[in-house]
Protein backbone atom coordinates (compact mmCIF):
# COMPACT_ATOMS: atom_id res chain seq x y z
CA UNK A 1 0.00 0.00 0.00
CA UNK A 2 1.20 3.70 -1.11
CA UNK A 3 1.75 5.00 2.45
CA UNK A 4 1.11 8.80 0.36
CA UNK A 5 -2.73 8.26 -1.25
CA UNK A 6 -2.86 5.18 0.79
CA UNK A 7 -4.13 2.67 -2.30
CA UNK A 8 -2.85 -0.28 -3.06
CA UNK A 9 -0.10 -1.11 -6.27
CA UNK A 10 3.23 0.99 -4.48
CA UNK A 11 6.25 0.01 -6.79
CA UNK A 12 9.06 1.42 -5.03
CA UNK A 13 10.24 1.43 -1.13
CA UNK A 14 12.48 3.73 0.40
CA UNK A 15 16.05 2.02 0.11
CA UNK A 16 16.92 2.17 4.00
CA UNK A 17 16.04 -0.94 5.02
CA UNK A 18 14.51 -0.25 8.55
CA UNK A 19 12.18 1.84 6.83
CA UNK A 20 8.86 0.75 5.33
CA UNK A 21 7.52 3.00 3.75
CA UNK A 22 6.58 2.50 -0.23
CA UNK A 23 5.15 4.73 -2.74
CA UNK A 24 3.56 5.18 -6.69
CA UNK A 25 6.29 6.89 -8.56
CA UNK A 26 4.31 9.73 -8.78
CA UNK A 27 3.69 9.51 -5.26
CA UNK A 28 7.13 9.39 -4.32
CA UNK A 29 7.64 12.54 -6.11
CA UNK A 30 4.58 14.17 -4.41
CA UNK A 31 5.69 13.30 -0.98
CA UNK A 32 8.84 15.02 -1.36
CA UNK A 33 10.99 12.08 -1.75
CA UNK A 34 14.22 11.81 -2.89
CA UNK A 35 15.05 10.08 -5.75
CA UNK A 36 18.26 9.11 -7.07
CA UNK A 37 18.73 8.43 -10.87
CA UNK A 38 21.73 6.29 -12.52
CA UNK A 39 21.12 6.96 -15.82
CA UNK A 40 24.45 4.37 -16.77
CA UNK A 41 22.66 1.75 -15.33
CA UNK A 42 19.04 2.70 -15.84
CA UNK A 43 18.13 2.66 -12.35
CA UNK A 44 16.64 5.19 -9.45
CA UNK A 45 16.80 4.65 -5.86
CA UNK A 46 14.11 6.39 -3.32
CA UNK A 47 14.74 7.60 -0.47
CA UNK A 48 11.27 9.27 1.72
CA UNK A 49 11.91 12.85 3.45
CA UNK A 50 12.77 11.17 6.48
CA UNK A 51 15.66 9.20 5.54
CA UNK A 52 16.40 11.70 2.39
CA UNK A 53 20.43 11.66 2.87
CA UNK A 54 20.70 14.73 1.12
CA UNK A 55 18.96 16.54 3.68
CA UNK A 56 17.14 18.90 1.11
CA UNK A 57 15.74 21.30 3.23
CA UNK A 58 16.47 24.45 1.84
CA UNK A 59 14.27 27.46 0.07
CA UNK A 60 14.31 25.61 -3.66
CA UNK A 61 12.90 22.74 -1.90
CA UNK A 62 10.25 24.25 0.24
CA UNK A 63 9.20 25.56 -3.73
CA UNK A 64 9.47 22.79 -5.69
CA UNK A 65 7.03 21.12 -2.20
CA UNK A 66 4.36 24.02 -2.71
CA UNK A 67 4.73 23.65 -6.29
CA UNK A 68 4.10 19.57 -6.16
CA UNK A 69 1.58 19.73 -2.85
CA UNK A 70 -0.38 21.46 -5.52
CA UNK A 71 -1.02 19.04 -8.45
CA UNK A 72 -2.27 16.36 -5.81
CA UNK A 73 -5.74 15.92 -6.14
CA UNK A 74 -7.98 17.57 -3.31
CA UNK A 75 -9.20 14.09 -1.95
CA UNK A 76 -5.62 12.89 -1.53
CA UNK A 77 -4.90 15.81 0.46
CA UNK A 78 -7.44 15.59 2.53
CA UNK A 79 -6.86 12.11 3.41
CA UNK A 80 -3.09 12.63 3.86
CA UNK A 81 -4.39 15.63 6.38
CA UNK A 82 -6.86 13.49 8.02
CA UNK A 83 -4.00 10.61 8.84
CA UNK A 84 -1.55 13.54 9.80
CA UNK A 85 -3.90 15.15 12.07
CA UNK A 86 -4.66 11.74 13.63
CA UNK A 87 -1.20 10.77 13.92
CA UNK A 88 -0.51 14.50 15.69
CA UNK A 89 -3.57 13.58 18.23
CA UNK A 90 -2.13 10.20 19.06
CA UNK A 91 1.55 11.51 19.77
CA UNK A 92 -0.26 14.64 21.57
CA UNK A 93 -2.68 12.04 23.71
CA UNK A 94 1.09 10.40 24.96
CA UNK A 95 2.80 12.70 25.69
CA UNK A 96 0.20 14.34 28.22
CA UNK A 97 -0.21 10.83 29.44
CA UNK A 98 3.99 10.59 30.21
CA UNK A 99 3.63 14.17 31.30
CA UNK A 100 0.56 13.33 33.62
CA UNK A 101 2.39 10.00 35.08
CA UNK A 102 5.88 11.98 35.90
CA UNK A 103 4.37 14.55 37.51
CA UNK A 104 2.59 11.68 39.59
CA UNK A 105 5.80 10.22 40.67
CA UNK A 106 7.56 13.78 41.54
CA UNK A 107 4.62 14.53 44.19
CA UNK A 108 5.13 11.18 45.60
CA UNK A 109 8.94 11.16 45.99
CA UNK A 110 8.70 14.93 47.40
CA UNK A 111 5.84 13.19 49.83
CA UNK A 112 8.91 10.20 50.81
CA UNK A 113 11.36 13.19 50.96
CA UNK A 114 9.01 14.98 53.87
CA UNK A 115 8.90 18.22 50.98
CA UNK A 116 4.92 18.24 50.83
CA UNK A 117 4.27 20.29 53.64
CA UNK A 118 6.75 22.95 52.43
CA UNK A 119 5.58 22.40 48.87
CA UNK A 120 1.56 23.53 50.21
CA UNK A 121 3.06 26.08 52.80
CA UNK A 122 4.77 28.08 49.95
CA UNK A 123 1.24 27.72 47.79
CA UNK A 124 -0.59 29.24 51.06
CA UNK A 125 1.92 31.79 51.01
CA UNK A 126 2.22 32.82 47.82
CA UNK A 127 -1.90 32.69 47.54
CA UNK A 128 -1.96 35.15 50.88
CA UNK A 129 0.27 37.29 49.30
CA UNK A 130 -2.12 37.32 46.33
CA UNK A 131 -5.08 38.17 48.40
CA UNK A 132 -3.18 41.06 49.55
CA UNK A 133 -2.44 42.55 46.78
CA UNK A 134 -6.24 42.48 45.42
CA UNK A 135 -7.52 43.78 48.53
CA UNK A 136 -5.16 46.78 48.82
CA UNK A 137 -6.37 49.73 46.98
CA UNK A 138 -2.92 51.13 46.76
CA UNK A 139 -1.89 48.22 44.49
CA UNK A 140 -0.16 49.40 41.10
CA UNK A 141 -2.37 48.67 38.35
CA UNK A 142 0.35 46.41 36.94
CA UNK A 143 0.57 44.23 39.79
CA UNK A 144 -2.81 43.96 39.90
CA UNK A 145 -2.85 42.68 36.57
CA UNK A 146 0.03 40.62 37.03
CA UNK A 147 -1.63 38.67 40.33
CA UNK A 148 -4.73 38.12 38.29
CA UNK A 149 -3.44 36.66 35.12
CA UNK A 150 -1.41 34.19 37.98
CA UNK A 151 -4.15 33.28 39.65
CA UNK A 152 -6.09 32.51 36.34
CA UNK A 153 -3.38 30.24 34.92
CA UNK A 154 -3.29 28.54 37.95
CA UNK A 155 -5.32 24.82 37.56
CA UNK A 156 -6.33 25.03 40.96
CA UNK A 157 -7.68 28.30 40.49
CA UNK A 158 -9.10 27.79 37.66
CA UNK A 159 -11.03 24.45 39.42
CA UNK A 160 -11.42 26.32 42.52
CA UNK A 161 -14.18 29.25 40.03
CA UNK A 162 -15.40 26.53 38.16
CA UNK A 163 -16.85 24.50 41.22
CA UNK A 164 -18.16 28.15 42.77
CA UNK A 165 -19.75 28.77 39.37
CA UNK A 166 -21.52 25.50 39.11
CA UNK A 167 -22.80 25.60 42.69
CA UNK A 168 -24.63 29.04 41.91
CA UNK A 169 -27.61 28.19 40.55
CA UNK A 170 -27.67 25.56 43.48
CA UNK A 171 -27.30 28.51 46.21
CA UNK A 172 -29.83 31.28 44.31
CA UNK A 173 -32.71 28.38 44.28
CA UNK A 174 -31.54 27.29 48.49
CA UNK A 175 -32.00 31.46 48.68
CA UNK A 176 -35.29 31.87 46.76
CA UNK A 177 -36.64 28.69 48.82
CA UNK A 178 -35.99 30.64 51.99
CA UNK A 179 -37.36 33.93 50.86
CA UNK A 180 -40.56 31.92 49.75
CA UNK A 181 -40.97 30.79 52.81
CA UNK A 182 -40.29 34.63 54.92
CA UNK A 183 -42.57 35.67 52.49
CA UNK A 184 -45.19 33.53 53.66
CA UNK A 185 -44.96 33.17 57.29
CA UNK A 186 -45.00 37.23 56.65
CA UNK A 187 -48.62 37.28 54.78
CA UNK A 188 -49.63 34.91 57.59
CA UNK A 189 -48.40 37.65 60.59
CA UNK A 190 -50.09 40.14 58.23
CA UNK A 191 -53.14 38.52 58.38
CA UNK A 192 -53.25 37.96 62.00
CA UNK A 193 -52.18 41.27 62.86
CA UNK A 194 -55.45 42.55 60.72
CA UNK A 195 -58.15 39.73 61.94
CA UNK A 196 -57.70 39.64 65.58
CA UNK A 197 -60.26 41.59 67.73
CA UNK A 198 -58.98 43.13 70.80
CA UNK A 199 -61.56 43.09 73.72
CA UNK A 200 -63.30 46.12 74.29
CA UNK A 201 -62.96 48.50 77.44
CA UNK A 202 -66.47 47.28 78.68
CA UNK A 203 -65.55 43.53 78.53
CA UNK A 204 -62.58 44.06 80.29
CA UNK A 205 -64.29 46.10 83.22
CA UNK A 206 -66.95 43.05 83.67
CA UNK A 207 -64.45 40.42 83.33
CA UNK A 208 -62.60 41.67 85.82
CA UNK A 209 -65.09 42.13 88.23
CA UNK A 210 -66.31 38.95 87.49
CA UNK A 211 -63.13 37.60 88.50
CA UNK A 212 -62.85 40.05 91.84
CA UNK A 213 -66.28 38.12 93.06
Amino acid sequence: MCNFCRKKGATVGCEERACRRSYHYFCARCDDAAIETDEVKGIYRVFCPKHDPGNRNNHYDAVSRRRRQSMIPSTIREAKSTEETAEENSLRVLRNNNRHKVRIDFLRKCKQAGLLDDIFEAMLDTLHLAQEKLMDDNTSETEYEETVTSLFECGLFANILTNAHSGTEEKIQELLETRKRLDTRIELLQELKEEVVLPVQENRASASSSVSE
